[in-house]
């Protein structure tokens, strides 16, 4: 597959993800998935080493995903996410019309504390254009957020109903944008953007105000 690279050097790959490609293989079903794309064709090219995620993408959000050459540089990537050193944003369509121009979402998720931060980019018609951005890394943390103050994500089909949605949209409406941190063997800023994929764009275009 033509899976575009926006970053690499010697230790991490960062891909800009498609939509339709879970990260792992999900627990006895199809294997197919991006970890086992990509380590495929590393194994075809005779290349020494393997990949390993540092996070997670859900099947149906696109964009930023970090990779590690090795499992020892996977363990110190880890280490940040877990100690929130690496900043995140993503854009997500959201249903309806939000009543401000910014807040936070602050609601545990399977007991675990979970705070989001959310800016509105642009209100159209029966939705919002949002950059949304998780300062903690809780399993569907944005899905489930917005999804709670009545404003769920475009597509979602998961924990909503698609009867319920004004605009129906092919897929969950989530992009992975934005992602900096600190390398953690050079010690370098690495700041890293993602515009929207084609079928998002797309969207924007045939819903406009």
């Amino acid at each position: 597959m033509n899976i575009p690279i926006v970053y690499e050097d010697d230790w991490l790959v960062i891909l800009d993800k498609p939509s339709g490609l879970l990260t792992i293989p999900a627990l006895n079903k199809d294997a197919r998935c991006l970890t086992g794309i990509l380590n495929q064709d590393l194994k075809e090219r005779n290349v020494a080493y393997r990949l390993h995620p540092c996070h997670r993408l859900d099947r149906e959000t696109s964009g930023l995903i970090i990779y590690s050459k090795g499992k020892s540089i996977q363990e110190k990537m880890m280490q940040l996410f877990k100690f929130k050193k690496i900043k995140k944003s993503y854009i997500a369509f959201l249903s309806g019309t939000l009543l401000q121009s910014q807040g936070q979402i602050n609601r545990p998720i399977d007991g675990q504390s979970a705070l989001t931060l959310y800016t509105l980019i642009e209100q159209r018609k029966d939705f919002a254009i949002v950059q949304a951005q998780p300062f903690t890394g809780r399993t569907n943390q944005l899905r489930l957020h917005f999804k709670y103050i009545g404003h769920p994500i475009l597509g979602e089909s998961k924990f909503a109903f698609r009867k319920d949605f004004k605009i129906k949209a092919k897929r969950l409406c989530l992009h992975a944008a934005y992602l900096e941190f600190i390398h953690p063997v050079t010690n370098k800023n690495i700041e890293i953007k993602s515009t929207l994929p084609k079928d998002l764009t797309d969207f924007l275009e045939n819903h406009k105000n």
